[in-house]
C-alpha cells in the first residue's frame, strides 16, 4: 500500500486544478420540513409512502436530526437516497475477508470485483484465486477491475493464471511511458464487491495480503520497520441500492473497454433487505462538483451534537479544517481517530501540522500506534454515517476514483459509534500542552512536508 504514497511525495508530479470551494454549495441551512425523494427497486416512492417511511424510521431516534441530515443530502447531491437496505459493519480485514470469501463461494450467476489492490490473499485456509477459478468452473461470471499500478506490487503469475483461465480482467489506466495523455495520478482507489447483483461489500479493505498480518493487539506486534497489521474496516450491503453500487463498477468497467459483460441484465433487481437509508457516491477527476467531499463537509457544518471522523491519511483542505475548527467552537463533539504510524511519512507529517490548530479549537485527537490505520468511518449526530474509499485528503478529491456510501438512520450510526469507541480504547489521546511543547525540529519537518500537501 506504501507505492501510491511513494507515488504521490514525486514533486515533479503534474498537478492538477485546485481543490474547488464549496463553501458556495453548502452555505445555505437546508429547509427540514420537505420531505426528500425516496427510493426503493421499483422506482421513487409516493409522497405519502417517504413520509411513512421516514415516521417509522424516527421513532426513538432523535427525529429533527434525522430530517436535517436527509435534508442535507438531498441538496448536496445528485443521487438518489434508496430505503429498505441492510449494512453489517466488518470491522476488520479478517471478518471482511471471511465476507468476501462467503460471497464469492455462494454466488450462483455473479462476481465483480473492483480493488486498487488485488492480490491473492488467503481467507481460513484458502486462497483467493482457487476460490475465483473454482467458481468460474461452475459457471459463474467472475470480472475484476485492478488498478494498473498496483499492479507492479502483484505478482505476474497471479494474474497469468486467472486470464488463463478464462477470467474477465481489466487493468484500470495502464501506464503507458509514450502515451502523453495518460495521467499517472488518476488512479482507482475503489474497493468493491458485488455478488448476484444483490449483495456487496465495501470500504477500505484491499485485496491485500497485508491483511494477513496479526490483528491490532499490542506492541509486541511492532518489528524494526513498524506495525505488521492494518486496521481497517468494510461494510456488507443487502437491499436497492445494491443496484447502484453494481452501475458504478460496469461505467467503470465500460469506460475501460471491459469485454462484454453477458448475465448484468439477467440478474434479478435487489430486494428491500431492511431499514436503512443509503446513497452511493461515486467520484472521479472528471467530475466538476466532487459529491463525497460537499457532502460531508455539508454534514459536519449542519452537525448538532457530534462529529466522529476515521480516515488513514488526514491531509485536510482548507475547508475541512475551517469546517472541524468551527464545528468544536460551537459545542460540537469532533474527534479525530488518525493514525500514530503511517506507510506515507509525508502524510503523517501534513498530519502533524494541523494538531495544534485543532486542539486549540476543542478537537480530540487520538493515534492508533500499534497498526497502520486505513478505515474510512465518518458517524455524525448518532444519524448520518459513511465509509469507502475515500480519505480526508487532495488526493481523494482530486485524483483518485473513489466510492462511499452514506447511511441514515440510528442503527448504523450505533454500530459505527461503537466500533469509533472500541479503537479509541486502544488509541493514545493528543494532550494539547505536551503537542504545544514538541521538539522544534519536528515543527520544522512538518510544516515542509506541508508544502506538498496538494498531492497527497
Amino acid at each position: 500500500m506504501a507505492l501510491l504514497l511513494i507515488f504521490t511525495a514525486i514533486p515533479a508530479m503534474p498537478a492538477c486544478a485546485p481543490v474547488p470551494k464549496m463553501d458556495g454549495i453548502i452555505a445555505q441551512a437546508p429547509a427540514a420540513t420537505v420531505t426528500p425523494r425516496l427510493y426503493d427497486s421499483q422506482g421513487a416512492l409516493t409522497a405519502e409512502e417517504s413520509r411513512t417511511v421516514l415516521a417509522k424510521l424516527e421513532t426513538g431516534t432523535g427525529g429533527d436530526l434525522l430530517r436535517r441530515h436527509l435534508a442535507v443530502e438531498e441538496a448536496v447531491t445528485e443521487r438518489p437516497l434508496t430505503v429498505g437496505n441492510r449494512v453489517r459493519l466488518l470491522p476488520d480485514g479478517a471478518s471482511t475477508f471471511r465476507a468476501i470469501f462467503a460471497a464469492i463461494r455462494n454466488a450462483k450467476h455473479q462476481v465483480n470485483l473492483e480493488y486498487f489492490i488485488f492480490e491473492d490473499v488467503e481467507s481460513e485456509g484458502g486462497s483467493l484465486g482457487d476460490l475465483l477459478i473454482a467458481q468460474h468452473e461452475k459457471g459463474v461470471e467472475i470480472n475484476v477491475i485492478f488498478d494498473s499500478l498496483s499492479y507492479l506490487n502483484t505478482p505476474r503469475s497471479f494474474i497469468d493464471r486467472l486470464k488463463k483461465a478464462g477470467i474477465n480482467l481489466v487493468e484500470f489506466n495502464p501506464l503507458d511511458p509514450i502515451d502523453a495523455t495518460a495521467s499517472p495520478n488518476d488512479r482507482d482507489h475503489r474497493k468493491i464487491l458485488v455478488a448476484d447483483g444483490r449483495l456487496a461489500i465495501i470500504g477500505g479493505v484491499n485485496l491485500s495480503q497485508s491483511y494477513q498480518s496479526a490483528p491490532l493487539s499490542g506492541a509486541d506486534k511492532i518489528g524494526p520497520n513498524g506495525p505488521q497489521a492494518w486496521n481497517d474496516a468494510d461494510v456488507e450491503i443487502e437491499g436497492p441500492i445494491v443496484a447502484d453500487i453494481q452501475a458504478l463498477f460496469l461505467e467503470t468497467w465500460r469506460r475501460q473497454k471491459g469485454p462484454a459483460i453477458a448475465m448484468t441484465d439477467t440478474l434479478a433487481k435487489p430486494s428491500s433487505a431492511g431499514d436503512q437509508i443509503m446513497r452511493v457516491i461515486g467520484s472521479g477527476p472528471d467530475e466538476l462538483l466532487p459529491h463525497y467531499y460537499a457532502t460531508l463537509l455539508s454534514a459536519i457544518r449542519h452537525a448538532e451534537r457530534r462529529v466522529w471522523l476515521t480516515t488513514a491519511y488526514f491531509v485536510p483542505t482548507d475547508e475541512e479544517m475551517e469546517e472541524l475548527v468551527a464545528a468544536a467552537r460551537r459545542g460540537v463533539d469532533v474527534r479525530l481517530l488518525l493514525p500514530g504510524v503511517s506507510d506515507s511519512q509525508l502524510a503523517l507529517s501534513v498530519a502533524h501540522s494541523n494538531y495544534e490548530d485543532l486542539l486549540e479549537a476543542g478537537v480530540k485527537i487520538y493515534e492508533i500506534r500499534e497498526a497502520y490505520l486505513h478505515s474510512k468511518l465518518a458517524v455524525i449526530d448518532g444519524v448520518w454515517s459513511s465509509i469507502g474509499s475515500s480519505n480526508i485528503d487532495h488526493r481523494s478529491v482530486l485524483f483518485n476514483d473513489e466510492v462511499d456510501v452514506v447511511i441514515l438512520g440510528s442503527r448504523t450510526a450505533a454500530q459505527f459509534e461503537q466500533h469509533f469507541e472500541d479503537q479509541q480504547r486502544k488509541a493514545t489521546a493528543i494532550d494539547a500542552e505536551s503537542w504545544a511543547n514538541r521538539p522544534l525540529t519536528d515543527r520544522i519537518q512538518d510544516g515542509i512536508a506541508r508544502l506538498l500537501q496538494e498531492q497527497l
